[in-house]
């Protein structure tokens, strides 16, 4: 592949989502990603599903989605034979990225300190559930866990009293994202200082880190934002509302929207009770109701159509398929087609990044366990020459 980082090399000593997701990634931008799997069953997440698919009904569509674009050796980190090979991967890549529970690495004999040692220039990442270091720093985690954990849970679902998990996993995906921003970084770094340096990121920062206006409702504010369904915390009218024949969402974030919205409604956008977004929100459940009756007398496509001519943010609640059927999905690349040596030609979720001037790469299927072992040490033998 070709893109901003083909000339980069990275180790996936990672399983599960959050390391994966950001391999894949790095991998996405061009990076050649080798991941390490054991010998004895690989990835764990190979086993999770439903749903799984092939002859055997036994490759799972959760593999898939976080291992395109990589290379995969079967090599057990606890054998001689497998240390020395990682020792010699190490000292031929350019990034190594972990998240294994703290301290395992360690006593696996590849510390920070070591595998600075094999490679100087070596940038590390790694990602824990709950942080590397402090009072809970060894805890195991996962996506859920860690939602409830960081809060996300006490402001999704339908009140207060209902905490949901967000639906994807994303204290693992979020964790993944920050963790291959923090790569480009230290890698831009490098080129300054030649040396490389450890990354560190957690499914709990990760979802700290996008409270964003939540998070400042308490530090700032001191109110604690809690559920409260499909409507925004601090914007009215923002959320999803009845129809004739089901739901839509509005969004008019400002007064000037929120005119718009009124006029076609009929409802006085002037009036006391709903002249700024501050009346608005306190009487929300008046708003909420006032629109819904109006937007009963028809149905969804007549209303997003309405919606739209007059330039007021709206738009439907898509089911999984119709988003990977709707062409302005597919027109962005957010689709792939890869080849897979089982499964034959597959689609699968595409990257969220373009970049100009770069032709439309082309991706790689997930592997199975193990394929590429032969052709890694090829790779490694003649780079070590």
């Amino acid at each position: 592949m070709l893109g901003p980082l083909d000339d980069i090399v990275v180790l996936d000593l990672s399983r599960a989502l959050a390391g994966p997701h950001a391999a894949q990634m790095l991998g996405d931008l061009g990076a050649r990603v080798i991941k390490v799997e054991h010998p004895d069953g690989g990835d764990e997440s190979r086993g999770w599903g439903p749903p799984f698919v092939g002859p055997d009904h036994d490759i799972s569509t959760y593999f898939l989605a976080a291992n395109r674009n990589k290379q995969s050796i079967a090599i057990d980190l606890k054998s001689a034979e497998g240390k020395a090979l990682i020792e010699r991967l190490v000292r031929q890549s350019d990034v190594l990225i972990e998240n294994f529970r703290t301290g395992v690495l360690d006593r696996l004999g590849f510390s920070v300190e070591r595998l600075h040692e094999l490679n100087p220039r070596l940038v590390i990442l790694s990602i824990t559930g709950f942080g590397h270091d402090g009072p809970e720093g060894g805890r195991p985690g996962y996506d859920q866990i860690a939602q409830g954990e960081a809060g996300l849970m006490s402001l999704t679902g339908p009140s207060p009293d209902e905490p949901y998990r967000v639906g994807a996993s994303i204290s693992d995906l979020l964790a993944g994202i920050h963790g291959a921003y923090g790569v480009a970084s230290a890698l831009y770094e490098r080129e300054r200082t030649g040396n490389g340096r450890v990354v560190r990121t957690s499914l709990l920062a990760a979802v700290t880190g996008v409270h964003s206006y939540h998070g400042t409702a308490w530090t700032v504010g001191g109110t604690v934002p809690r559920a409260g369904g499909n409507h925004h915390a601090s914007i009215a009218p923002y959320g999803a509302f009845h129809c004739a024949d089901g739901m839509l969402q509005i969004a008019a974030a400002n007064d000037g929207q929120w005119k718009k919205v009124a006029t076609l409604l009929d409802i006085d956008p002037g009036q006391p009770r709903y002249a700024t977004n501050r009346q608005r929100f306190a009487h929300r459940d008046e708003l909420i109701a006032d629109m819904e009756k109006a937007l009963a007398a028809h149905d969804r496509a007549f209303w997003l159509a309405e919606l739209g001519a007059a330039g007021v943010p709206a738009g439907a609640i898509r089911s999984i398929d119709e988003v990977y059927t709707w062409e302005q999905t597919r027109s962005q690349g957010l689709v792939v087609q890869v080849d897979h040596p089982v499964l034959g030609s597959i689609e699968l979720p595409g990257p969220p990044l373009r970049f100009d001037g770069l032709d439309e790469a082309e991706h790689t299927a997930p592997p199975a366990l193990g394929q590429d072992g032969d052709a890694v040490l090829a790779w490694l033998e003649e780079r070590e020459r």
